[in-house]
Formats: structure tokens, sequence, C-alpha cells
């Protein structure tokens, strides 16, 4: 009879989290979760550009918040909601929390308030989870 392997000797991301090592369920790849967020900044962009205009595009003054706004906005109702951002969903992408119960509101918009800082979703662990990720006791998913 063999041993489960101990947290040290996990072969592959989300292991130590008891997540399948590929398919559904398994931690999303780099590849996906990076394209499902240049989706969503470009979404972003297009939105923020239709509520106030090309000024969205420039350096100077508070239209060039807008796309981060719309970002933070997208992520915070829709990861509740459906599981996910727009990009997310588009690249069959989930976040979900460890515990198993729903992401509610109050962690997707800490989560989101993290991505939008950009340092958190940089450090990482052994898992693919973010500060972000670890902050909000959620870890992003193949769907």
């Amino acid at each position: 009879m063999s041993l489960p392997p101990t947290p040290a000797a996990a072969t592959y991301a989300g292991q130590r989290l008891g997540l399948p090592e590929a398919g559904r369920g398994s931690v999303a790849s780099w590849g996906r979760r990076i394209l499902a967020l240049c989706v969503d900044w470009f979404a972003s962009i297009l939105v923020a550009g239709a509520i106030v205009g090309p000024g969205v595009l420039s350096s100077h003054g508070w239209e060039a918040w807008m796309p981060l706004l719309v970002f933070l906005v997208e992520g915070t109702v829709l990861t509740p909601l459906v599981g996910g951002s727009f990009g997310q969903l588009l690249l069959r992408v989930a976040v979900v929390r460890l515990d198993r119960r729903p992401v509610n509101l109050l962690v997707a918009l800490l989560r989101t308030l993290l991505i939008c800082l950009v340092v958190p979703p940089v450090i990482y662990n052994r898992d693919r989870r973010g500060l972000h990720d670890l902050v909000a006791g959620t870890v992003t998913v193949r769907r």
C-alpha cells in the first residue's frame, strides 16, 4: 500500500490542493490565464471608450483610468455570477474557492482589486496561485 504524496513531493500544480493533473478542474495554464487577461483588458478598453470616448487611450486625465474601473467592475460582478470574467469565460477558465463555497461579491472584489495592483498576480506559488488567489482563498481552474 502506498502513501499519498506529501506536499513537498507534489509533481504538478494543484496536486497539494487535491486538484486533478489535467482536464476539467485542473489548475489553468499560464497561457489561458494571460490570454484571458488580455481579452478582458481589450474588452474593458472598448467599453470604457464607448462610455467616455477616445480619452481612454490617452495617458492624461481621469478618462485614462476608465478601462481599469471597467475591468474592476467586470471582474467583480461576473466572477460571483458566472465563475469568471468575460475573458475567463471565453477561454474556459473558472475561479473557484478552495473551500468549495461559491465566490461571493466581497471575495471577488478583493481578488479583482489585488489584480488591479498588478504585483499580487506576478508573485505566485508552485500551484500557480498568485497573492490575489492566496488572500481570496481561490484558485483558477479549467472549466
